[in-house]
């Protein structure tokens, strides 16, 4: 990893010593310190992009962390991690936050192979305590001796596996520290009954420091053994009449707070609190996100991941545009005007998913249900069932949670339900854990789904139009983050292929976005006197026809391009089709994300990483041709 060396100056924030003497720092220092990590958040995150308003929100948070654990040694998670910049300042990686989220550069999230003092890696919310259960049970029959602290926002604390592993946690009576994050948003506001029980829960931190005093004192004799145990007695039932009891201590953990999470010294008293303890304990945070910038604190959901912006305004240095999310939503509009049965669902991603203006004109028909992807997809299982035609917008990479839904709910009993997967292919810089190059694959091996692959604007509308009018089964719409490319037109008529491009000597064969790299694949061979055909597959889950078998074969050469894994995707099943008929073939090419997990960058160099841009296509194209030319000595070309 190539540093950057930084030249701007911080004050405490530059010094080489910082970590380690970050305990003795006085209240006044703090204050100094958390100003000083605000301001390099917002230079540098202006510049590369990144999730700017939650790491803004915990940065006391951070160091009061870092004041009572050493993470080379303790285990620090911080759950989905859009938080853990400020973090990373701390461990070392200050100098590198130049190259934050860029190709070869440090990553937005937790990675082990970064820093030993990341725990584990991160991108996907709700997780967190489960990994930290395992990490305190390894300690324990290891025999070793580290504090083990999962931080987790309320936002993530809609998602279900949160719960299983709060109850079993709180069970195993296992040393545990869990860290809520409470700025009542997760990328927007949150919804459901957890958020609204966090609003009741008042603890002080000055209860528990008593009763913790009071326990001391009289733990040094018998008869303070007795008393204690008869205070407790009386507490409880004290506390059950006048303090509403948190679902997180009927679950087994003890609960501290709230607690000002702006406050460090505060946040520390009662993290040694926790640590002292010996058992589950929860410590609710109470946090603004977006803290200390004024455009992030007013509007946190526009400020959750930015591109790069100017500090002063606040504003976009790159005009915003329009794009799939945005068109997808606004045909959903249209459609719903129409037809009162069409309803939305999302998981907690409403603004991602293009669902803003659909929530605004038929809140009863949209439904948000948090972080929650397999409730969401299950839950539409059952509207359609009953008669409704429900849409469910969900992230790629996200919807590999509802993998079980799909199956199970889904497409046993053959319901009709609607699927947009946004942000379908490469994503770009928040990496490995968000391009979606698994949803081709985990799809079309499910029975009865029906996968379309818009290439444009113009057939994603079609495509939905489609859908929603589509009865025989599940079907689903993939397509990518951000805008179309140079390729707007419209060959949707519900074929499953189309050809764009006539050719004679090789078959460039292409969906979605990756359209336009066969397109300009096409045009580069062409000026080197090879006459590409460009086929288009709109239905990625149909049988390869005949007729398309024949025209791919009479060029005798064909190339198969898509920004998914390897395994499952279309080249394999064309590659096998054609075996299997016993078509020969001079040579198949196929262009993917190979067997790895995609690396963080721009979405342009992702695709040069895995050859799959257009010039790549085309030199490889070139190259193959001239190989079999020198090998056979001849060419029909």
């Amino acid at each position: 990893m190539e540093k950057q060396k930084e030249t701007m100056r911080y004050g405490l924030l530059d010094r080489d010593d910082l970590p380690s003497m970050l305990g003795s720092l006085t209240k006044e220092q703090l204050d100094e310190l958390c100003g000083e990590i605000r301001q390099f958040l917002l230079d540098h995150v202006s510049q590369t992009g990144g999730h700017l308003a939650s790491n803004l929100g915990v940065v006391e948070l951070t160091i009061a962390l870092h004041r009572c654990f050493d993470t080379s040694r303790d285990r620090l998670l911080f759950d989905v991690g859009h938080q853990c910049y400020t973090h990373k300042i701390l461990t070392g990686r200050k100098d590198a936050f130049g190259q934050l989220r860029q190709f070869g550069g440090i990553s937005g999230f937790l990675k082990p192979s970064e820093s030993i003092h990341d725990a584990c890696i991160t991108g996907h919310a709700s997780s967190s305590i489960s990994v930290a259960q395992g990490m305190a049970h390894a300690r324990t029959l290891l025999g070793e001796d580290y504090s083990v602290v999962a931080v987790i926002g309320d936002g993530a604390l809609s998602g279900g596996m949160a719960y299983e592993a709060l109850n079993s946690a709180g069970a195993s009576k296992e040393p545990l520290i869990v860290v809520l994050n409470d700025n009542n948003m997760s990328i927007d506001k949150n919804v459901g009954a957890m958020s609204r029980h966090l609003q009741h829960l008042r603890v002080q931190p000055e209860y528990i420091r008593m009763k913790q005093d009071v326990k001391q004192v009289l733990d040094r004799s018998r008869v303070g053994e007795r008393a204690a145990n008869w205070i407790s007695r009386s507490k409880r039932a004290v506390k059950s009449m006048v303090l509403q009891c948190s679902m997180f201590e009927q679950m087994g953990f003890t609960y501290l707070g709230p607690v000002d999470g702006h406050n460090v010294l505060a946040i520390c008293d009662l993290l040694q609190i926790a640590k002292d303890m010996k058992k589950p304990v929860l410590i609710h945070v109470k946090t603004k996100k977006g803290k200390g910038y004024s455009y992030a604190e007013q509007q946190p959901n526009k400020y959750h991941g930015v591109s790069k912006f100017n500090i002063a305004t606040g504003q976009p240095l790159k005009k915003a545009v329009t794009n799939f999310s945005t068109e997808f939503g606004k045909e959903l509009v249209r459609l719903a005007k129409t037809n009162p049965k069409i309803c939305a669902i999302t998981a907690a991603m409403p603004s991602g998913t293009g669902l803003g203006t659909f929530s605004q004109l038929y809140g009863n028909r949209f439904f948000d249900v948090g972080i929650a992807e397999e409730h969401a997809v299950a839950m539409t299982a059952g509207m359609a069932k009953q008669g409704l035609r429900p849409v469910c917008a969900l992230y790629s990479t996200f919807l590999q949670r509802a993998y079980d839904q799909l199956i199970h709910d889904v497409a046993i009993d053959h319901v009709p339900i609607v699927l947009g997967i946004d942000r379908a292919g490469i994503v770009g810089e928040d990496g490995a854990t968000h391009n979606g190059v698994f949803d081709v694959g985990f799809l079309r091996q499910i029975p009865g789904m029906t996968l379309l692959a818009p290439s444009s604007y113009a057939e994603l509308r079609g495509m939905l139009r489609s859908a929603v009018q589509h009865t025989d089964g599940p079907i689903a719409l993939r397509y990518p983050r951000g805008g179309e490319g140079a390729y707007t037109e419209d060959h949707w008529q519900g074929q499953a292929a189309v050809c764009l491009r006539e050719g004679t000597d090789v078959a460039l064969v292409s969906y979605g976005i990756m359209i336009n790299e066969a397109l300009q694949a096409a045009a580069l061979l062409e000026a080197h006197g090879v006459s590409a055909a460009v086929y288009k597959i709109n239905i990625l889950t149909a049988a390869f026809s005949d007729e398309f078998l024949r025209q791919v074969s009479r060029c005798g050469r064909v190339a198969v391009i898509e920004d998914v894994m390897h395994a499952g995707g279309v080249g394999q099943a064309l590659a096998e089709t054609l075996a299997l008929q016993q078509i020969q073939m001079n040579w198949i090419r196929l262009f993917h994300t190979d067997s790895s997990f995609a690396p963080q960058g721009a979405v342009r160099q992702i695709y040069e990483y895995y050859h799959l841009d257009g010039n790549t296509v085309a030199k490889t194209c070139l190259e193959a041709i001239q190989h079999e030319k020198e090998h056979t000595g001849r060419s029909s070309i």
